[in-house]
């Protein structure tokens, strides 16, 4: 017998417990699993099973190498064959504690699941009131005591928006907001930052069906990967906007590292792709919310790999490519997305088009750009 496993996870706590308990109440013979990593700082994880009538189990489990995330899979897959191998099951609810994030979870059980499991779902549970305010925090999770390891240097506001633009489904468990005009903006803000969701409310007969709607790790990856992301389009509604940015020319690296502090700021939360001038072959993303800016190297833009290579890029990034290509840069572009209430369009595009080259700039090409002030080495090449 194959196992469903669900995810619902977010820091909403109060909303994801709510989710988990009507999926409880209204899919038969299921059990929820909930790895509580609030005591890992004294090295331990709480694993809870409990179904709709109550708790079943507590158990102490040690932390795997310091890290609680990697306790919670070594003990989490151990107890979902166990009860596949017991038949009694029709639906496991895995609860992910408050700054888990369900990536790295659903990949782990759809990797090593086998026939025995099957990942139905990925649900973020969501207070549409406390969307705003968590991505707004800037605040380090250890600053909340909400860090999952030792060394986990994320921030509330960036990890609730991976949490929230992963999974496909949004349970929402409305509060008791009566400002009507709040509430359409909160409600707009959530549609904006992932219009591809499923909004379900959490007190529907719905939920459950989307319990069991099944998952693809793979295409779920392919949309949040940099080069390919599902990234949200323009949008005005109740006060929200979303503003979408996108250029062939690429950035000067010292002028758009004096505007990053502004334009980390401008927006609830920004996110999407870029170039810069003096790193030409590297594809670079963007990630920013709570004023905290994330800013990675990714690989290499297609345009800069040898032919050859291209057959071992997977078929996602090829097609995407090809839909953005362009005779002289090929996949080469910066487009990025800012999504806010309150949203100054025209002064985040004065800002953004100032940090591009100018045209005496540009006409250098890629080998007068490589000796342009190379100034996001301390973020890419830090001293050691």
């Amino acid at each position: 017998m194959t196992l469903s496993v669900a995810l619902v996870g977010g820091l909403h706590a109060d909303a994801r417990k709510e989710v988990v308990d009507r999926l409880l109440r209204t899919v038969p013979d299921s059990l929820a699993l909930h790895h509580d990593l609030s005591a890992a700082a004294r090295g331990t994880v709480r694993r809870v099973v409990r179904d709709a009538t109550g708790e079943l189990s507590r158990a102490e489990v040690p932390l795997v190498d310091d890290c609680a995330c990697c306790a919670l899979r070594e003990d989490l897959l151990p107890a979902l064959h166990r009860l596949a191998a017991s038949g009694t099951t029709r639906l496991a609810v895995i609860e992910l504690w408050d700054s888990v994030e369900p990536k790295p979870m659903a990949e782990t059980v759809a990797a090593h699941g086998g026939d025995a499991l099957a990942l139905t779902a990925v649900i973020t549970a969501v207070d549409p009131a406390l969307v705003l305010p968590y991505l707004a925090n800037g605040d380090d999770l250890a600053e909340a005591g909400l860090a999952a390891a030792a060394d986990d240097r994320r921030t509330i506001g960036d990890t609730w928006a991976r949490q929230l633009e992963y999974a496909p489904v949004l349970a929402l468990v409305d509060g008791t907001e009566d400002d009507r005009r709040t509430h359409e903006e909160d409600h707009a803000l959530l549609a904006q930052l992932h219009p591809t969701a499923r909004r379900v409310a959490a007190g529907s007969g719905a939920l459950a069906a989307h319990a069991f709607a099944g998952f693809d790790v793979d295409a779920a990856a392919a949309a949040q990967h940099p080069a390919c992301a599902r990234l949200p389009q323009e949008a005005e509604q109740a006060g929200v906007s979303t503003l979408v940015w996108h250029r062939r020319r690429p950035f000067h690296p010292e002028r758009l590292y004096r505007a990053l502090e502004d334009l980390s700021c401008a927006a609830a939360r920004s996110r999407g792709r870029f170039w810069l001038a003096d790193r030409p072959d590297t594809l670079l993303a963007w990630g920013a919310a709570g004023g905290a800016l994330c800013v990675e190297e990714t690989g290499p833009w297609l345009s800069a790999l040898p032919d050859a290579a291209w057959e071992l890029v997977p078929a996602f990034r090829r097609a995407a490519a090809s839909l953005d290509w362009h005779p002289r840069h090929g996949d080469r572009c910066t487009h990025l997305v800012f999504t806010s209430p309150d949203l100054d369009r025209p002064g985040l595009e004065r800002l953004l088009e100032s940090c591009l080259l100018t045209d005496a700039e540009y006409a250098a090409g890629p080998e007068g750009w490589r000796a342009l002030p190379a100034a996001f080495d301390t973020l890419f090449d830090p001293v050691p």
